[in-house]
């Protein structure tokens, strides 16, 4: 991880809602995280004590595009980008999140557990989408194209309130080597979610059909299948591989 001294840490916009949900966690018991987030006793020991030790003091933050792990992010390089490549991202990515709601890449944060579609035992915090109702899709710009990049889980938290014609959604598909037919590999299409992230932020992608001449880690834009607002890309053979652990060997 790579934190730049010369870049300012920001308060995330929800800041005070990720407060509340944290206060609220933090006074859930091992057995009870272990039930909400389906993982084994001792996970759920190691994430209470995650949550024991949270707190949103700047001395201890980190910035949002440094902070996560996944094959999305793999996708992403974050630390693969030069200063004002992380500069242009934090004006232009948002990072949706559970307990944040929302992120700027440079908005300061510490390691937390929560996904979205986590169901907590207290009625006030049961359903995270009834919790931000439209709060995250509220700090989206009112006007201008919107590229969605985000899971299903986490896209619910604003494509409901926001306009259906200013949003665009890349579609990532791999031709299966036995029929030869494009189809969805999970793993994949993570990475390719994040290396479409990384493209439009190092080639300052901002105009809608600039989208379609995206062509890394294999991908090519299938006209045939895509529509005005779901662009599919397909590659024959997935060059993005060790962007991830799991797809190393």
């Amino acid at each position: 991880m790579r934190v730049r001294v010369s870049e300012p840490i920001r308060q995330p916009m929800l800041l005070s809602e990720a407060k509340e949900l944290a206060a609220y966690i933090q006074t859930l018991t091992p057995s009870q995280l272990a039930s909400v987030m389906h993982i084994s006793p001792s996970l759920a020991q190691k994430t209470h004590q995650l949550w024991a030790g949270w707190s949103a003091r700047e001395s201890s933050l980190t910035p949002a595009i440094d902070s996560f792990v996944g094959d999305i992010y793999s996708g992403l390089q974050a630390d693969t980008l030069h200063d004002a490549d992380r500069q242009y991202a934090d004006e232009h990515l948002r990072i949706l999140s559970g307990l944040y709601g929302i992120l700027r890449p440079l908005d300061g944060i510490r390691p937390y557990r929560l996904e979205m579609g986590y169901r907590l035992p207290s009625d006030a915090y049961r359903n995270l989408y009834t919790f931000w109702k439209d709060a995250i899709a509220r700090c989206i710009p009112a006007t201008g194209t919107v590229v969605n990049l985000a899971a299903i889980e986490y896209s619910k938290t604003v494509t409901p309130y926001i306009a259906p014609d200013r949003i665009i959604t890349p579609k990532f598909l791999t031709l299966d080597p036995k029929t030869n037919e494009p189809t969805f590999v999970v793993v994949h299409t993570k990475i390719a979610r994040g290396a479409f992230a990384h493209w439009m932020i190092v080639n300052r992608i901002e105009e809608p059909e600039q989208l379609k001449t995206f062509s890394d880690i294999g991908y090519r834009y299938d006209q045939r299948l895509s529509s005005q607002h779901e662009l599919v890309f397909v590659c024959r053979e997935f060059g993005g591989k060790g962007l991830s652990m799991r797809l190393a060997k």
